[in-house]
């Protein structure tokens, strides 16, 4: 039996597109298998998250591949703030063909353990991602916090076009 070792590495600029494409076909999977194929969480292009927002997040963020073993597997995005450290996980996805194999977890010890003067990790996740919910919570120590929906819009949001679920719960971890 072959021992996994997960890890991160930055990504590089040759990977970008198929990193867009590889975010979206996670988040496509998560939807058609909750809602099927024809649902109103996808935007025009088809997509629960647009190549413009995943565009952004790499642009403003940290962008990492997830490799298990060498072979790529998923990617994540982070935004570091090194004057409060309270972070945030903006994107992180792994290929359904490897789901539920521990990939995501050790991931998200290898973020720990490169940021480790974090004192506030924060992420969001549409509510219906009920692996994503579990994850956080059960998996990583995440507490949710807040709910956002037609009755508590994500003040984040307010400047950008609406796209993809807009009802997302806010999950925080506290580390010291």
């Amino acid at each position: 039996m072959n021992k996994q070792k997960i890890t991160l590495t930055p990504l590089s600029a040759d990977d970008r597109e198929q990193f867009i494409l590889d975010n979206q076909y996670a988040f496509k999977y998560g939807a058609v298998e909750e809602f099927g194929p024809r649902d109103d969480h996808f935007d025009d292009d088809g997509e629960i998250i647009s190549k413009n927002t995943i565009e952004k997040c790499i642009d403003e963020g940290v962008p990492y591949r997830i490799r298990e073993n060498g072979k790529i597997v998923g990617g994540l995005v982070l935004k570091i703030n090194e004057e409060t450290k309270h972070n945030h996980l903006d994107l992180l996805f792994i290929s359904p063909c490897v789901h539920s194999k521990g990939i995501g977890f050790a991931a998200w010890q290898e973020v720990e353990r490169i940021y480790p003067d974090t004192a506030v990790w924060e992420t969001c996740t549409p509510y219906f991602e009920k692996r994503n919910i579990h994850f956080y919570i059960n998996k990583c120590g995440f507490h949710a916090v807040e709910f956002f929906g037609e009755f508590n819009r994500d003040p984040h949001e307010k400047d950008m076009p609406e796209e993809g679920p807009t009802e997302m719960f806010r999950f925080i971890k506290v580390m010291k």
